[in-house]
């Protein structure tokens, strides 16, 4: 009966998300990808990976890992899910200098290893090292999501901040 006198929260839910790499943030303008720096795959940033190793960012849900084991999407319990891309182009390499700790469904926790990968293997064969952090259904989850720039540590620095819909 008195329901329709209660306050409705009006409080959004700001979602930070550690860094998956260890290196520099940097705006996605400056991937050397048009797909990427223009925003078409959605919102986030890219690292200049200074280490070899992707980890988990946050507890989740591995919901897909390309065969080349170049990338992954993971899904953050609110939803949001991620693509981390390793490299621009580095689908060439058809799997040479990745290797995958995860699968498909694999429920992992945050610092967990998810993919180890050759800088220098990546360098030699000519292809940017730069890796993009995507958040692919930012339209369905979220209000905004800022993302910030600077020297990163995988699992300790923010990269990116969510205001989730209510």
């Amino acid at each position: 009966m008195f329901s329709k006198w209660r306050k409705k929260s009006t409080e959004s839910k700001v979602l930070e998300i550690p860094s998956p790499l260890t290196g520099e943030a940097v705006p996605l303008t400056q991937v050397p990808d048009e797909a990427f720096a223009g925003g078409h795959m959605g919102p986030g940033l890219a690292i200049v990976p200074s280490e070899g190793r992707l980890v988990a960012p946050f507890d989740g849900k591995i919901v897909h890992v390309i065969k080349s084991s170049h990338a992954v999407m993971m899904e953050h319990p609110s939803g949001l899910q991620f693509l981390f891309h390793l490299g621009i182009n580095t689908v060439s390499l058809k799997g040479e200098g990745f290797t995958a700790h995860v699968a498909v469904g694999d429920k992992v926790k945050a610092g967990q290893p998810l993919i180890d990968f050759d800088l220098e293997r990546i360098r030699e064969a000519g292809y940017p090292v730069i890796s993009p952090i995507i958040v692919t259904n930012a339209g369905d989850v979220t209000n905004s999501v800022e993302t910030l720039s600077g020297p990163v540590t995988a699992g300790g620095s923010v990269i990116l901040k969510a205001v989730l819909k209510s």
